[in-house]
């Protein structure tokens, strides 16, 4: 396997249950993980009783990342008895079928430690709960690279719409008071389709967020640090974006609007990791946007098409984008049009590029059922060989797997 691809193989569930020092593989095939804010998790609140640790949203969103690598999860140092609570909104209600944490390591310094007990609650009714127990489970420290810890299920799982990861204790604490450390929760499952956002219409600011966005069915332009243009396609709650300063420095936006008004979301720029990108709706009318709605058509880079796992079969919800993009190409009077495929990186090359030739022939097969001339398109797939983002965590993954339209003219 390739160098980086076994830990994607450990946020993805390729690995059963282990314990330290016995990793297998496993006999069902991979399937999503659903606690991935690419996906539309959102952190929402986070508690440590009466402990200062200095939480904020950059350590919960740490855990959901996709990216299995150890962080300190508390700023500050705290005791074994402080309990350690996030709580997380599902974009859709979801029954988990399986719950693991990934690359369970001590760091060699008396001050730090992992945290060793760990509980997955969930609710229906609000993130104030009433919750009811998930799974939970002891950590012990993992021996080898790609191993996690399976949690314990607990009986009779119900749909949820929050989670609520609860932390405490450390493995080898050493200290009174101790910095925690965390990776990932990977959680597996079934997921009702998402309810497509109309959310991405206006101006948005905070710390570092200058942004207005105008939105048109499933598709959204805008503007960003006061000149840089983006665009992007919505999926379910979720929009990304790729966006371009004057100079030609790009830069990848997740982003998640929510019911009140704010936004959320992660922004790599010129390939540096994925920073948090949050911010408040203002009243002030948008200043840079172009006026003509945004469209799909020839040129564009489509994010939100979205297909059932490892499966070229395309997923009702994507019923919106595929009709923006024939009503685009209409328009455009495209000819020669080209359906480019492209995957993330995990599984193999070879499967990878065939994947996504087959996806692509799916989309033009949609949009000739729609009325597109089939001599005037056609459809290749170039896998994992052309990623505009990193592939090292689920934000950038999820904007590897794109669409590409070209037209000849």
């Amino acid at each position: 396997m390739k160098n980086s691809l076994s830990r994607l193989l450990i946020a993805l569930g390729f690995f059963s249950a282990v314990y330290p020092g016995q990793p297998t593989l496993a006999s069902e095939p991979p399937t999503i993980d659903l606690m991935s804010f690419a996906l539309g998790t959102l952190p929402v609140s986070i508690s440590s009783g009466d402990a200062d640790l200095r939480i904020v949203m950059e350590q919960a969103i740490a855990a959901i990342d996709g990216n299995a690598r150890g962080y300190v999860a508390t700023p500050k140092p705290g005791l074994t008895t402080d309990i350690v609570e996030i709580t997380y909104s599902l974009p859709a209600l979801t029954r988990f079928e399986r719950f693991a944490i990934p690359n369970v390591t001590e760091t060699p310094s008396p001050y730090q430690t992992f945290f060793k007990k760990i509980a997955v609650l969930g609710s229906a009714v609000s993130a104030d709960g009433p919750f009811v127990l998930l799974g939970q489970g002891e950590l012990e420290v993992h021996e080898d690279s790609g191993q996690f810890t399976e949690l314990t299920l607990s009986d009779n799982q119900p749909e949820v719409l929050w989670v609520r990861l609860r932390l405490q204790d450390g493995i080898d604490v050493q200290k009174d008071k101790s910095f925690f450390e965390f990776s990932e929760l990977i959680a597996n499952g079934t997921q009702r389709d998402q309810e497509f956002s109309d959310r991405y219409s206006g101006v948005w600011k905070g710390r570092g967020v200058k942004l207005e966005l105008a939105q048109n069915g499933a598709t959204v332009t805008g503007c960003y640090d006061g000149n840089s243009t983006l665009s992007g396609t919505v999926q379910g709650s979720v929009l990304r974006a790729l966006g371009a300063d004057s100079a030609g420095i790009p830069s990848q936006f997740i982003l998640i609007a929510a019911e009140n008004g704010s936004i959320q979301g992660l922004r790599s720029t010129n390939g540096a990791p994925f920073r948090q990108y949050d911010g408040d709706q203002s009243d002030k009318a948008p200043a840079c946007l172009e006026q003509e709605p945004p469209k799909l058509g020839c040129g564009s880079i489509v994010h939100g098409i979205g297909f059932d796992f490892d499966s070229d079969v395309i997923r009702p919800t994507s019923r919106i984008i595929i009709a923006d993009l024939y009503d685009g190409l209409l328009q455009d009077g495209g000819k020669g049009i080209q359906i480019i495929g492209h995957s993330s990186s995990e599984g193999e090359e070879d499967y990878n590029r065939d994947l996504s030739q087959r996806r692509s022939q799916s989309v033009v097969s949609a949009l000739v059922a729609l009325g597109i001339d089939p001599t005037q398109i056609s459809a290749t797939g170039h896998g994992e060989d052309e990623p505009i983002a990193s592939n090292d965590d689920e934000a950038g993954r999820s904007l590897n797997r794109r669409v590409e339209v070209q037209c000849a003219g």
